[in-house]
This record gives structure tokens, sequence and C-alpha cells, in this order.
């Protein structure tokens, strides 16, 4: 196993370059090394996991810890330990039972202000009538969005039946319960509370003070801005300045403030990163303003495309290229050329995510057409 190198400062100028800001992101987001953790204890740790899909929180776990298996999420999900909800920048993720109930109302304002777009599709609703109105629906029966769109429809059948659908998900913490999102199995979305699901009762919005410390010790050192992009939350500058005197302060090299936890890690900058295969909407490449942390210039936007993200592969540390399983093949997709031991070691790591994910199918390896 690498053991991490770690210096006990930044250069003189307390400048971090993007090397440094890349090695201290991987270490805290369990990429230098996979991480003993348990799934429960990863998802927490990590502030949760981008879940548009049932599949990335599968491999972006696979991606981080020793010893994983799919079926080490699916039995917290299923004993509703864990749970899928729409918490940051609007987005569904797997969190613990605890995050659900105390980062979604964190995030309250954001979602707030999402309602504002569709004001004139809720002409003449009253939404704190319809948030108890839903909430009596699905704590009733869980029920999946056509079904208590169509129960809203009868309250306002002048209202916009997308925007009903929004509302809802705007004003209640619904989570998605299982089998959608457990290993193999199938299922539409159908929704119920948080409350009702977990079996707690809500908790006010806390200060975002707490969640400030956990966001530096999964994405840090990072900028105010990077924060709230993170969150997709404003005005965050307060909280920081409130928190400054607990905390270390350095520069990018475009000069930009980052902010950190006296004790975090932060490597050497010239600390192996081996190969790893992320899955599409990974928030490592989600959590900051600026990504060229993990992101290199000349590749910015090639992961995506329109609203699909793919599924990126990380080489040395940074953002290389993509991948794709298809029938009979795991297929690499570089950006640039990789010379032989990159594609040696991408290799090994694809056969290796290949045997934790899909064990007893047969794939061969192969590398794309380099993507210029």
């Amino acid at each position: 196993m690498t053991k991490t190198k770690r210096s006990a400062a930044p250069s003189p100028t307390g400048v971090l370059g993007a090397r440094a800001l890349n090695r201290a992101t991987l270490e805290r987001q369990l990429l230098l090394r996979r991480s003993p953790m348990s799934a429960e204890d990863a998802v927490g740790h990590l502030l949760g996991l981008q879940a548009q899909n049932v599949k990335p929180p599968y491999y972006a776990l696979a991606a981080r810890l020793d010893g994983f298996t799919p079926q080490a999420l699916s039995r917290p999900m299923a004993g509703r330990a864990l749970a899928r909800i729409v918490t940051m920048r609007s987005t569904i993720h797997t969190h613990t039972a605890r995050d659900c109930l105390t980062l979604r109302p964190l995030v309250q304002s954001a979602r707030d202000r999402e309602l504002n777009q569709f004001r004139k599709g809720l002409a003449g609703v009253d939404l704190d009538r319809l948030a108890a109105l839903a909430r009596e629906l699905v704590e009733a029966e869980p029920r999946t969005m056509k079904q208590l769109r169509e129960a809203l429809l009868k309250q306002w059948p002048d209202a916009d039946p997308g925007s009903l659908s929004v509302a809802a998900r705007c004003k209640l913490p619904l989570v998605q319960i299982t089998p959608r999102g457990l290993w193999g199995r199938s299922g539409q979305v159908t929704l119920t509370t948080a409350e009702h699901w977990l079996g707690r009762p809500a908790e006010p919005a806390p200060a975002p003070d707490a969640t400030v410390l956990r966001y530096l010790a999964a994405f840090g050192p990072a900028s105010v801005k990077d924060m709230q992009t993170w969150a997709g939350l404003t005005r965050l500058r307060e909280t920081f300045e409130r928190l400054r005197p607990d905390l270390v302060t350095f520069r990018d090299e475009a000069g930009v403030e980052l902010f950190d936890l006296p004790d975090a890690p932060r490597p050497d900058p010239d600390t192996p990163a081996p190969p790893r295969f992320l899955p599409e909407f990974d928030n490592l490449l989600l959590s900051h303003a600026d990504r060229t942390r993990v992101v290199p210039p000349e590749y910015r936007g090639r992961h995506w495309r329109g609203n699909i993200a793919y599924r990126t592969l990380l080489v040395d540390g940074f953002l290389a290229g993509l991948w794709r399983l298809d029938e009979e093949a795991l297929v690499i997709q570089p950006f640039g050329r990789l010379g032989g031991r990159q594609r040696e070691e991408a290799a090994a790591e694809g056969e290796r995510m290949l045997h934790v994910m899909h064990p007893g199918t047969a794939y061969d390896i192969r590398f794309g057409t380099v993507r210029e």
C-alpha cells in the first residue's frame, strides 16, 4: 500500500498550486487509497453521494472503499439508515438518515428560490396548503410523482401540472422509498416524507457552521464560493468569517482565499495518485467553483454534453478520459495519449472495478478512440 507523504505546510508564500489542492482533495475524498470505512460512514463523511441515477453511488464507493460490495450500500438503504432525497443543487443525493433530516432544512432557502421560477404555473395556489395536502397524501400511502400530481390537480385544476410537482418536491423533504436505489432491484420512483420513512421527527434548520467544517473535511481546502457551489446556497461569507479564528487560510495560484481545517491532511503534491473509475455526477467534479484541482483547463466541459454527464477516469489524480461498459467490454477513452505504464495501471484498476461490481461476468478491457 502506498503511503501518503504529508507536508507540514504549503509553500512559504502560503500558496497551494493545482497539484497540492488535487492531492488534498483526493485524500479527503478517499481516492488516494481505499478506506476501510463502512459504506454508511463513507456516505456521512462525504456529505452524501450524488444519485440522479441508481448506480452512481455504488461505483463511487467502489472507487473509494476497501472490501466494498454493492450489498454494503444496499443493506443500509433497505434498513433505512440511508435514503435518497433532493438536497444540494436541487439534485438527488444518497444521504444518511440524520443528514436527510438536517442537510435538507439547511438548503431549504435554495428550494424556495427555485419555486420562484414556477410562479406563473402556480398562480392561485396556496403553497402552504399544497405542502400540507401533499404531506397527507404521501404519508397515507407512498405515491409516484404522477399519482401525487393528479391528486393535487383535483384541488388546483387550473395550475400547471409540472409546477405542482416541483412545488411538492421543493416544499417537502420527499425521499424515494426502496426498492428504488437498491442494487439489482428495480422500482419506479415512489415518494413519502423523510420523517415518515425514517421514523424520526423533523429537525429545525441548523446553523451552517457545522456543515462548513464537514465540507472542508471532505472537499477542502476551499473558498467561500466553492462551498456555495457545492450547496447551492448564497451568502456564506459571514459563516466563514465567524469560523475564521479556528481555521487556517491559504491562496490558490489565482489569489483566491482558501479556508481549511488546521489538522486536515494536505499531502505532498508528488504523492502518487492511482487511476480511478468514477461514475457520472461524482461530487468530486461538481463541488468547487474552480474545478481545475481535478479538471485540467484543456479538458473543461469534455465530461458533459448538455444535461448528460459521462463516467470519468482519473489518471495521476486528474480527469483524463471517459469510460463505459458495453455488453462485453469495459471501454476506456482517454482524452490524450496515455503512457504504457499508465495504460497498464488503468487496465488493472478497471479489472478490479469489474470484479467488485460485476463478479462472475466476463468483460474485455479495451482502449477506445483517443478523444483529442
